[in-house]
């Protein structure tokens, strides 16, 4: 029996993708769930596999390839057998489970051999940017060896190459992935679309941070996960959105909408680029329910395993510049919400409490927002909330 390989039906915010390494090649068996192809999206990467098991009969589409939603990407053979692989198929089926057919095109039109290139994808898999990379090293080095040519009389001695220095001024041209585009796009649309404006606040998170190191060992062991900062950020946040409801809504055409719910995008760095994985009714969370799913979303946005309805929707998005360094910053928000909070880096400086001059772990706020939705009082309060929650954690105990 024949059975088709489909494009899985997507969302429709997701019209179409584009075909990444093939796992499998014509020939290969596969067994059920095994990865046969990766499918990139502007969302995130899937993982199209086998829905039964049996021989790869015929692929219809190529690494690179762009796909829509029901596509027929190959066909896998349910009766046929594995035959016995001669010496020369052996090798054949070895390259080409280290290199898909785009990959194996690149290295034929510039007379590379498979085993001249080091491969950094699983399992040595050779991947475009490895055989890139290697040209690039190619040159390089072609470069530096070649000798001089001489344009002056043959009484002048030419200097020999090696006294030559090698600039290494190369271009490296490679198509801007799915996800970036869709990042450029979306970012583009909030200035281009947005009336952005962006208030500034600090907070002394001394309260915080001591309420952090009082409970942190008692949290783990009765929640198996690390007290962070995230959760009392996150809380805050919730609580802020519930005094200030046009901070938590969104505009449609005409109309604003209202959101009587609170999704919270938590921006996440990635290889592929910046995500921002959604935490759903966050204010129906506890401390360690919201410490272990953003640990949950963190691990599988680095392994690439987030699926496209956990990227979708929000009604509010909460970034961290502060992991890398950064003391101040103006976020875009993600359209269509209409706010999103940063974040930034801890520091230990000199402030003023009480009339004397203490130091104290400090951080600077930025809230982003749409002002066509959103006024300026209503901005600052709001980050006055989460300031005013921050250094005093206890206030969300006692609804003040």
């Amino acid at each position: 029996m024949q059975v088709e390989i489909k494009v899985p039906v997507l969302p429709e915010s997701v019209s179409e993708g584009t075909l990444g390494d093939w796992h499998k090649q014509v020939g290969d068996s596969v067994s059920v769930e095994e990865n046969i192809v990766d499918l990139e999206t502007d969302k995130v990467v899937l993982e199209i596999v086998a829905s039964t098991a049996g021989v790869i009969e015929s692929i219809a589409f190529a690494s690179g390839d762009t796909v829509k939603n029901g596509d027929v990407l190959g066909v896998i053979n349910t009766e046929a057998a594995v035959e016995p692989a001669a010496e020369v198929q052996t090798e054949d089926s070895a390259v080409a489970n280290r290199a898909s057919p785009a990959v194996r095109k690149l290295l034929n039109e510039n007379n590379l051999n498979i085993d001249d290139v080091q491969g950094s994808g699983k399992k040595g898999a050779i991947l475009k940017k490895d055989v890139e990379q290697h040209l690039q090293q190619q040159n390089a080095e072609v470069k530096a060896e070649a000798p001089a040519v001489s344009t002056e009389a043959p009484a002048m001695v030419t200097p020999p190459a090696a006294a030559i220095p090698s600039t290494g001024r190369n271009d490296r041209r490679v198509p801007m992935s799915r996800l970036r585009s869709k990042i450029a796009e979306r970012l583009k649309q909030a200035q281009n679309t947005a009336a952005l404006l962006t208030t500034f606040n600090e907070v002394n998170l001394k309260p915080m941070m001591d309420a952090r190191a009082q409970y942190r060992d008692a949290f783990e062991k009765n929640h198996d996960v690390k007290l962070g900062m995230m959760s009392f950020f996150t809380s805050a946040a919730v609580e802020a959105l519930k005094r200030f409801p046009a901070v938590n809504a969104s505009i449609d055409g005409d109309d604003i909408v209202y959101h009587d719910y609170f999704d919270i995008g938590i921006a996440v760095s990635s290889d592929r680029g910046l995500v921002v994985p959604i935490l759903r009714d966050a204010d129906q969370l506890s401390y360690a329910d919201i410490e272990k799913t953003i640990r949950d979303m963190g691990l599988r946005a680095r392994d690439g395993k987030l699926g496209i309805e956990e990227l979708t929707g929000g009604t509010f998005s909460i970034t961290n510049g502060g992991i890398f360094g950064s003391m101040l910053s103006t976020p875009i928000l993600n359209p269509p919400q209409s706010a999103i909070l940063g974040m930034h880096s801890i520091q230990q400086r000199a402030v003023v409490i009480d009339g004397e001059i203490v130091v104290r772990p400090m951080m600077y706020l930025a809230l982003t927002y749409d002002h066509r939705i959103i006024d300026g009082k209503e901005a600052v309060q709001f980050l006055v909330t989460i300031k005013n929650i921050l250094e005093d954690p206890t206030r969300l105990l006692l609804g003040v």
